[in-house]
């Protein structure tokens, strides 16, 4: 499984068009080779070198797994977006107070949908897709200010 972006390459910098210093969007995403028989993904987006720890900055679930791209500011139709650290549902930006920050970009296809609510956060969603995991890929975005 693997997850990469036309707008950035892995440990590379991410534009700032992507960050809060810009149109604050969400980058295009290319998801490709999912186990066959995966029901849906995930996509987290966190920053785990934020001062309060790790910071999340977009949640999604039930993406359909015959999808195959994430378009620049688009959210997969039939997708729920869960809660991010910013305490609201939708993409929010890498925007580090200070220094360069690792934003891990993280596809999950899972062996089933997940019956969540909107206001699930980060912790409820690992923990309902607990198990359900087939496969996963990660894409590494840099940025600094």
């Amino acid at each position: 499984m693997k997850i990469s972006s036309s707008a950035f390459a892995h440990n590379q910098k991410i534009p700032s068009q992507y960050t809060c210093d810009g149109a604050n969007i969400n980058p295009p995403l290319t998801i490709s080779d999912l186990p066959q028989n995966a029901q849906s993904l995930v996509l987290i987006i966190n920053d785990p070198d934020a001062p309060a720890g790790d910071w999340v900055h977009w949640l999604v679930w039930n993406i359909n797994p015959q999808t195959k791209e994430i378009k620049e500011n688009s959210v997969p139709p039939g997708a729920t977006e869960g809660i991010t650290s910013s305490g609201i549902a939708g993409y929010g930006g890498p925007c580090p107070p200070s220094g360069e920050h690792r934003y891990f970009f993280k596809v999950y296809a899972l062996d089933t949908k997940l019956n969540l609510m909107t206001e699930a956060d980060k912790r409820e969603l690992l923990q309902t897709m607990d198990e359900h995991v087939l496969d996963s890929a990660e894409l590494i975005g840099l940025y600094s200010r």
